[in-house]
């Protein structure tokens, strides 16, 4: 996505500003350190990389993908965002404006969120959350949720006659 995007919004609006937004406590394009040299043939483990929860993002290693962006200067600013974050903007994403997003999704809009703060007047922003929630049921993202629906959720289904869940038709 970065480097797709990135070419061609490069390329048709000069203008745009791209920013990457990685984990605070993961680092790896903010640390300016470089990705070592792969060792027996395998991915080295980049110094910055430490756990966080943004699962799909920023694994122990600078891509080749994202080494291509960084060297074609696609990115424009580099945005680091805080894991308790990025599960607070997936959930209220997915309470507040039935976007059902990821971990990563959250993450990238709590960025998005931080740039609009700064962003001259009439800006516009483009935030991008190519991720589901589904594959997040398990994960620290929906540990507060309950399996099963409660009064309210069941008084909100069954108020669409025509979609009820406790039937079979």
């Amino acid at each position: 996505t970065l480097n797709g995007v990135g070419r061609v919004l490069k390329a048709q609006r000069p203008e745009t500003k791209i920013v990457v937004c990685e984990p605070d406590n993961a680092q790896l394009l903010g640390s300016d350190i470089a990705q070592p040299a792969p060792v027996d043939n395998n991915t080295a483990s980049h110094p910055s990389f430490k756990p966080h929860p943004m699962q799909g993002w920023s694994p122990d290693f600078i891509s080749g993908l994202v080494d291509k962006a960084v060297s074609a200067k696609y990115i424009d600013q580099l945005m680091p965002v805080n894991g308790a974050d990025a599960l607070k903007c997936a959930r209220d994403l997915a309470c507040k404006e039935g976007i059902f997003t990821g971990i990563t999704g959250g993450a990238t809009f709590a960025g998005a969120l931080q740039v609009a703060k700064t962003a001259k007047a009439g800006s516009t922003i483009l935030c991008m959350l190519p991720d589901t929630g589904e594959r997040y049921l398990s994960t620290p993202l929906f540990e507060n949720i309950e399996a099963d629906m409660n009064d309210e959720e069941h008084e909100i289904a069954n108020s669409t006659p025509n979609y009820r869940f406790d039937t079979s038709s």
